[in-house]
């Protein structure tokens, strides 16, 4: 495995680490946003190991889905996740003043991140 995989993977479990400590101390917004983030080292990493990377979020969540969703190397529902969760950081991120997420939404992103990251360890094995 290439050390800058490594690095992604390694950069996604932090991620997830610091989603729960987040949502523990109810700062719901910024969890939802690691748990993304979790979501989207493990994508990079996945990518970069097909020789593979991209400099915005929306290339390297476009790429997962046509190279991992598409092809059924990867359950379509992670590109769901990446998806959906990217929809959530940007409400947790940028929504100010707004509609805030409930803890409810957080960990169920962290969950979705926990699961992503998971596979994608064991499909990079």
């Amino acid at each position: 495995m290439n050390p800058k995989t490594k690095a992604f993977l390694e950069k996604s479990r932090d991620s997830v680490s610091a989603a729960e400590l987040l949502v523990r101390e109810g700062y719901c917004d910024f969890a939802a946003s690691r748990a993304y983030y979790a979501m989207f080292y493990a994508a990079e990493a996945l990518l970069l190991e097909r020789g593979q990377s991209y400099s915005s979020h929306s290339a390297v969540i476009a790429a997962f889905g046509k190279e991992f969703a598409k092809t059924g190397a990867l359950d379509s529902k992670f590109h769901r996740y990446l998806l959906d969760a990217q929809d959530f950081r940007n409400v947790g991120d940028y929504d100010v003043g707004g509609a805030s997420l409930t803890k409810k939404q957080a960990e169920e992103v962290i969950q979705w991140a926990k699961e992503f990251l998971a596979k994608a360890e064991a499909f990079l094995k």
